[in-house]
């Protein structure tokens, strides 16, 4: 059986948990203290909402942290049943060998109004023997009498050199052959998300091979900086069909999605020789495009429309 990475290198316990060091600083002294506020755990995808839950959990009640301890996603179970009989019937029930609970509501901005109104009451109701953590990718989407009951951390994507530092960690771990430039290219495709970082390390070092820059960008169906920039500098240069050919050409045998593509153009603007006016324009533009897709247009035209656009840009 193929080990999972993501769980393998998960950490035990809140010191082991890389980066967020004032975060991290915070749930300890609630640990010390041995009491826990209602939480909301606000941010991206794979910056540690989750892993720092259990760490929690796990520093606080010991190896049998999984008895006062419970997991719900609820984009699995988003509408009110799931609040008024799952979660519900577990806050109820009396702690074990401990002062409370602790319930860990992942992706909770998905759940509908109602079962929002729902968790409130009873995060009231059961407050004396049960404590919330709230996981979500946007804290606007919860409710704010929720939202109020809460303190409230804000985790961010790591930087470069804390994404860094879990990759050598794995691969002295798992005694990887991997070179510099596959390094940095797992570090560019993350983008300070630690849950891409395993699974695209992971998923590079299936042939046996070393691992470079080359077979990274392979396995994550990422485009190459220079892929990019050679795309934006034919739209700039009025060599649309050019740049439209190279784009096609990336799309079809990478299989790329329109939003990945969006994104890397993005971060390449910024490493263009052009005037600042202008990379502002650009930007401008990418910002309408992304929302065009997002909203259901079509990735080639869109993206297409936006080279056309950068082509005719003073």
């Amino acid at each position: 059986m193929i080990e999972v990475w993501t769980e393998k290198y998960r950490p035990d316990t809140l010191d082991e948990v890389i980066g967020h060091k004032n975060k991290v600083e915070r749930l300890k002294s609630f640990v010390e203290k041995g009491t826990v506020p209602h939480m909301m755990f606000a941010g991206p995808a794979g910056t540690g909402k989750t892993t720092s839950a259990i760490a929690l959990a796990k520093d606080l009640y010991g190896k049998n942290w999984n008895r006062n301890f419970m997991e719900t996603n609820a984009s699995d179970d988003r509408g009110i049943d799931v609040v008024r009989n799952q979660i519900k019937d577990f806050a109820r029930t009396r702690p074990i060998n401990a002062d409370f609970k602790i319930i860990f509501l992942d992706e909770s901005d998905n759940l509908t109004s109602d079962a929002q109104q729902a968790l409130r009451r009873t995060m009231e109701k059961y407050s004396s023997s049960c404590r919330f953590i709230l996981s979500c990718n946007y804290s606007s989407k919860i409710i704010s009498p929720i939202q109020s009951r809460c303190a409230i951390f804000r985790f961010n994507r790591l930087e470069d050199e804390q994404v860094r530092e879990y990759i050598e960690k794995v691969v002295e771990g798992e005694s990887l052959d991997i070179d510099s430039s596959g390094i940095e290219a797992i570090i560019q495709v993350a983008e300070g998300d630690l849950r891409k970082t395993t699974n695209v390390l992971q998923a590079a070092t299936t042939t046996g091979d070393t691992v470079d820059e080359k077979k990274v960008f392979e396995v994550a169906s990422s485009l190459k900086p220079e892929e990019v920039r050679n795309i934006l500098e034919s739209a700039l240069s009025n060599k649309f069909l050019d740049a439209r050919e190279e784009l096609s050409d990336l799309m079809i045998n990478r299989g790329l999605d329109g939003i990945d593509v969006i994104k890397a153009i993005h971060r390449e603007v910024f490493e263009l020789d052009l005037p600042d006016k202008k990379k502002m324009k650009i930007i401008e533009k990418i910002g309408e495009y992304e929302f065009r897709i997002i909203e259901g247009g079509s990735p080639d035209i869109q993206i297409e429309s936006l080279l056309a656009r950068i082509g005719a840009m003073d």
